[in-house]
């Protein structure tokens, strides 16, 4: 059974950090890329970013980049996304998703995790 678990979520001010975690288990995922996506209640889903398993290659959506950064580390099958300088705008909750590509595009990832709430106070 395949299983992608986030942490690292919470409450942080405006200008403050948070990093989130996501750990995959039950297959092997260095074919897979990774993604991060989030969504408020009545909003449709949107990328954050994403990442090849190698970590050569990246993806941002514009509203995060040089704000956010992802990353992997194979040996503990974990992404993580460093999420600086946080704006109210950047409240939701917070998906980790695995694809068999590098991309923006939600329907093409296979599996997903069930969220870490993130909510970033004015």
């Amino acid at each position: 059974q395949v299983q992608l678990v986030e942490s690292g979520g919470g409450l942080v001010q405006a200008g403050g950090s948070l990093r989130l975690s996501c750990a995959a288990s039950g297959r092997t995922f260095t074919s897979y890329a990774m993604g991060w996506f989030r969504q408020n209640p009545g909003k449709e889903r949107e990328f954050v970013a994403a990442i090849s398993w190698s970590g050569v290659n990246t993806h941002y959506a514009d509203s995060v980049k040089d704000r956010f950064t992802i990353s992997g580390d194979n040996a503990k099958n974990t992404v993580y996304l460093q999420m600086n300088s946080l704006k109210p705008e950047d409240t939701a909750v917070y998906y980790c998703a695995a694809s068999r590509h590098v991309t923006a595009d939600g329907p093409t990832y296979d599996y997903w995790g069930q969220g870490t709430q993130v909510t970033v106070s004015s």
